[in-house]
């Protein structure tokens, strides 16, 4: 349900540095603490932060407390944001494979060297050798490819907001030290203690290797949007004093002329002024069909011009191109959070601290109660065979120790969300479904009642001529007297009449001494002929006889149609019916929606039978007619008191509170700015079928969060216990926890290849 922010303003920062959830939670305390924030949202795969904040809250005083919290921030334009977007992922994803590559590098010849020792129990050549060995080429393991690793943990530490680095680095130094001991034990300074050092590089392998795979995965994540960033022209030819120049689209100005070439894309928004053709749009509303486009038709920067030379004067640019619109909302969309991840924020929250202390608890615990936990791994390492058996009580205790630390992984709770999100968004602005918000997608997945507004949502929003009935003429000649006499008029209807003339190729008389009658018709003189066009009952005052043409009135208002009777010199010749007609998709969207189990209901300020009509017409049973535009809301609101939760689709001002109200509101596209503004989702092409795929990526969207939170939640509820009872090797801890984060990222990344048609 949207949410009235009142002066607020939305502000999106973006973050770096933010490696896990406990970074994005520290973030998101941080910006809660500065006076007069009333919300702030921390997207950790797109690394961003939604704020909404009075504009008296500077972006200075933002950016300060996340820098304070230990991390990097920056407001940035649409456009820019872009742009860096594509460079730090590039940037990223080198760095991280530079860093695994350079892991396993210094990691392998200690899985060599310790393969004697693993298979036999030799130390070869000496114990002395191996011990300094294995510190030897475990150091540069850690301290160069894990360094930032270790560096960003112990410094979450030191600000008491420990990350998941923290977990790591605390795992990875424990097992280092293992090996400076080990070395002081065997010359006697200390009693024996086991060597994990080489572990520790392994250990940071396992762990970078998920990292880089992960960074990939993001990368991929919002890939959608930048792909269609970059679809969008990179110059445009103008008309510049009187001559056509070619310049970088970056520097068209509003009101600019631009010439737009078969084939070529249209630089930026703007309306026709000349030329005439079909525009392929499916970058913006998905649909493959292209639309011809007129003088006067509005045309959307970055769409494909036909096989017609089209001018185009520029109404947007910038920030405020349709596309930058888009990435806008999309961006909102993927920092905003749905209800269900607040369980795991509440989990991750604690997370990290909890998890130390466990550690800690585990490593008394095994220190203190040696034989008991021994009995217990024992028994379970028969079904779980990868537990490392230790003659010591101290090197059982570490050993459990350091698997509980690198073993937990709230980085998979805190990517579960934002990544399904973000692809969820990406896959929607490519299909022409703009998502405002992440309650939005939880919200329509569980929709019951669906609520159409009629006119413009499922009908086309202007009238037609649908039947013609005539008595001693052709239904040509009726068509031509009232077009004849309507031309001059800018009514719905006028409009109609005259628009179903020029289909039929009939010519029309230019119509003297015409003189409208508001809300009854029009009359005027056609080649010497009187002619009457307008409601039959005014016709009826004028003196006109209608008593023949009852059956046909009786069959026209049985339909629903709008009647006008044509009536020349003093007889009526015939009577028009108009209808404002269904969509040509409007009736499988129906279906589709009712075997997604979804009740329709059409809600209308028309008449019973005009209502009624359409909705035969298009397969919907309830109707509700005859609603005052401020009675929508009230019908919205009853629907929900009732159980339901409540969709409502509408494109006009009069839908904008009915919208606010419904649990989920859905504006069509090509409806009034109000009414989009009032929406929680939007949908671009203006087809009913756009409904049909947004409930359709609503709910596999929420689906795939609800496995990803599933995913995250099993693996620790599992995983945990079993290092906490030692019968889980680091190595084997520490690759479970790289594949459970790489695991989410991947599934949320399945979305791409979800059906919404």
């Amino acid at each position: 349900m949207a949410e009235n922010s009142g002066n607020d303003a939305k502000r999106v920062l973006r973050i770096e540095g933010m490696h896990c959830a406990g970074c994005a939670g520290a973030v998101e305390r941080a910006l809660l603490g500065v006076d007069g924030v009333q919300r702030a949202n921390v997207d950790l795969v797109g690394e961003r932060a939604l704020v909404e904040a009075p504009p008296s809250v500077a972006t200075d005083a933002l950016v300060a407390a996340i820098v304070a919290a230990g991390y990097r921030a920056a407001e940035q334009s649409t456009a820019a944001s872009a742009d860096a977007a594509v460079e730090r992922d590039v940037a990223r994803a080198w760095q991280a494979r530079r860093r695994a590559l350079m892991a396993w590098a210094l990691a392998l010849p200690i899985v060599a060297w310790m393969i004697p020792e693993m298979a036999a129990g030799i130390l070869w050549p000496t114990p002395a050798a191996f011990h300094i060995g294995m510190l030897v080429l475990a150091t540069p393991a850690v301290l160069l490819a894990g360094g930032p690793t270790l560096r960003a943990g112990l410094l979450a530490a030191l600000r008491r907001a420990p990350t998941m680095d923290t977990l790591i680095a605390l795992g990875v130094s424990a097992s280092y030290a293992t090996g400076v001991l080990s070395i002081l034990g065997h010359f006697g300074f200390l009693p024996h203690i086991p060597d994990y050092s080489g572990v520790a590089a392994m250990i940071l392998a396992f762990h970078l290797t998920g990292r880089w795979i992960e960074a990939a995965a993001r990368g991929r994540t919002s890939g959608a949007i930048r792909a269609l960033l970059e679809l969008g022209a990179k110059t445009a030819r103008v008309v510049r004093e009187g001559s056509e120049v070619e310049v970088p689209v970056t520097d068209v100005a509003v009101g600019d002329l631009m010439i737009v070439r078969p084939g070529e894309r249209i630089p930026t928004d703007g309306v026709v002024e000349e030329g005439e053709g079909p525009v392929d749009e499916s970058l913006a509303t998905g649909e493959s069909m292209p639309v011809l486009r007129r003088p006067g038709d509005r045309v959307i920067g970055a769409t494909v011009n036909g096989d017609a030379v089209l001018r185009v004067r520029a109404t947007g640019v910038g920030e405020d191109t349709f596309f930058a619109q888009v990435v806008r909302l999309v961006g909102e969309a993927q920092a905003s959070k749905v209800p269900v991840q607040a369980l795991a924020d509440r989990v991750t929250r604690i997370f990290v601290p909890g998890v130390l202390i466990l550690s800690l608890a585990t490593f008394a615990a095994w220190w203190l109660f040696p034989a008991t936990f021994g009995r217990l791994a024992t028994e379970l390492a028969q079904i779980v065979p990868w537990g490392v058996s230790d003659a010591t009580p101290l090197g059982r205790a570490l050993f459990a120790a350091i698997a509980v630390l690198v073993i937990a992984c709230p980085c998979a709770l805190g990517l579960a969300t934002p990544t399904a999100l973000t692809v969820g968004a990406g896959r929607g602005a490519r299909s022409g479904i703009l998502l405002r918000t992440g309650e939005a997608v939880q919200t329509l997945s569980r929709v019951t009642v669906l609520v159409l507004d009629k006119t413009g949502t499922v009908t086309a929003g202007r009238p037609d001529v649908v039947s013609i009935a005539s008595r001693g003429v052709s239904e040509e000649s009726v068509l031509e007297l009232a077009g004849s006499v309507e031309a001059s008029s800018e009514h719905p209807i006028a409009r109609a009449v005259v628009g179903a003339c020029e289909r039929r190729g009939l010519r029309l008389t230019e119509a003297a001494d015409v003189r409208a009658v508001p809300g009854r018709g029009v009359r005027g003189r056609v080649i010497g002929r009187e002619v009457w066009a307008g409601r039959p009952d005014w016709l009826e005052t004028e003196g006109f006889a209608l008593a023949e043409w009852a059956d046909d009135r009786a069959a026209f208002e049985r339909d629903g149609l709008t009647i006008v009777a044509v009536a020349a010199d003093k007889a009526v010749v015939g009577l028009l019916g108009l209808a404002d007609r269904a969509k040509p998709d409007a009736r499988e969207a129906v279906a589709n929606l009712r075997n997604l189990g979804i009740e329709v209901v059409l809600l209308t300020g028309d008449n019973e039978l005009a209502a009624r009509a359409v909705a035969a017409d298009i397969g919907i049973e309830r109707v509700l007619a005859n609603v005052l535009p401020e009675d929508k809301m009230a019908v919205v609101n009853d629907l929900r008191e009732a159980g339901a939760v409540v969709g409502m689709v509408g494109d006009g001002i009069n839908d904008a509170p009915a919208l606010s109200a419904a649990d989920v509101g859905i504006a069509l596209g090509t409806g009034t700015d109000v009414a989009i503004e009032s929406a929680d989702i939007t949908l671009v092409s203006g087809e009913v079928a756009a409904v049909v795929r947004a409930v359709r990526l609503s709910r596999a969207t929420f689906r795939k969060i609800r496995q990803n939170l599933f995913f995250a939640f099993a693996y620790n509820v599992v995983a945990i216990p079993l290092a906490v009872l030692g019968v889980l090797h680091p190595l084997v801890a520490e690759a479970a926890m790289a594949f459970s984060s790489v695991n989410v990222v991947l599934n949320a990344n399945r979305l791409r290849r979800a059906k919404l048609g």
